[in-house]
């Protein structure tokens, strides 16, 4: 029986015509709403905004130099290679061939010993003996944190007679990219709890100042989401002017950032400046609506 009533009730909605002024002017009375709650608040929005501004440039700031960070990382991880010297009688081609099929080998590359030996009589002076060095491989592994794996590996083959790398260093850029990278959740997650705190004792003010009208639409049958969608683009309209007012103190970061990439001859990592605006930009909003939203479900029933 239930059935039949919604099905019923669903073939009626199709035919009811749809008023879209009617629709427009529940959008235009919405953004009205919202517009009228930011005047309510007054002088504090310039507080509210500047101080998200705030807070959302020390984040866009420390993302922004996360990337160039990881950047500097990944370049010196690129000369991180692992010198591989082999037994005598051993085949280096064949040895090159296999290591290449070691998982986060990116390149391998032979040095024959006769090579190496021309090399080091150019450079100092040597007298006429018989050449003592094995034949080399230098093998460049894709990413640094990879390194003692690829090292493990090559380290079990019987041809090879002793291999080194530059460990100190691939230990510090190991260190410091996980630095980088907690100190960014870290800022993440303070940028989160400030924002919504503060758009939450903005929206709560807010709902206090028109505790009446609200009882009044509530019981004129008013739905709760005409009640409840104002105060959340109010708080996403605080994220989003926030975030406008940060990209000027950001662009002279990023203006910072980038000379210095220029003075290392390290290339700016792809699209970085875009993705730090839109990440911006998406966190503001997202904290300022949900701050706001939150405020809603704690101070206002509906």
């Amino acid at each position: 029986m239930s059935n039949s009533k919604q099905s019923i009730k669903k073939k009626v909605k199709k035919h009811i015509p749809k008023d879209w002024l009617t629709e427009l002017r529940i959008v235009y009375r919405i953004m009205m709403e919202t517009f009228n709650d930011i005047k309510r608040t007054g002088i504090v929005n310039l507080v509210i905004v500047t101080t998200i501004a705030a807070i959302l440039t020390i984040f866009g700031a420390l993302f922004r130099t996360t990337l160039s960070v990881s950047a500097f990382a990944h370049e010196l991880g690129n000369v991180l290679e692992i010198s591989v010297y082999l037994k005598p009688n051993a085949d280096s081609v064949a040895v090159s061939r296999r290591m290449k099929k070691i998982e986060h080998v990116q390149k391998v590359k032979v040095i024959p010993r006769e090579k190496s030996w021309n090399e080091l009589k150019r450079e100092i002076d040597i007298p006429d003996i018989d050449n003592p060095l094995p034949d080399t491989l230098h093998v460049k592994v894709d990413k640094p944190e990879n390194i003692n794996y690829v090292f493990g590996k090559i380290k079990t083959l019987s041809v090879v007679s002793d291999m080194s790398y530059a460990q100190e260093l691939a230990k510090k850029i190991q260190f410091l990219n996980q630095i980088v990278n907690t100190t960014t959740i870290f800022v993440v997650i303070i940028v989160a709890i400030l924002t919504i705190t503060i758009i939450n004792n903005t929206i709560q003010l807010v709902i206090q100042s028109r505790k009446d009208e609200i009882e009044i639409m509530r019981l004129m049958g008013v739905s709760n989401w005409y009640i409840k969608i104002p105060l959340i683009m109010q708080g996403a309209l605080y994220g989003f002017l926030g975030a406008e007012f940060a990209l000027i103190p950001l662009n002279i970061v990023q203006n910072m950032l980038n000379n210095v990439h220029k003075f290392f001859l390290i290339p700016t990592p792809l699209f970085a400046g875009n993705l730090v605006v839109i990440t911006m930009f998406f966190l503001g909003i997202l904290f300022g609506a949900g701050g706001s939203f939150l405020s809603i479900k704690k101070h206002l029933q509906v």
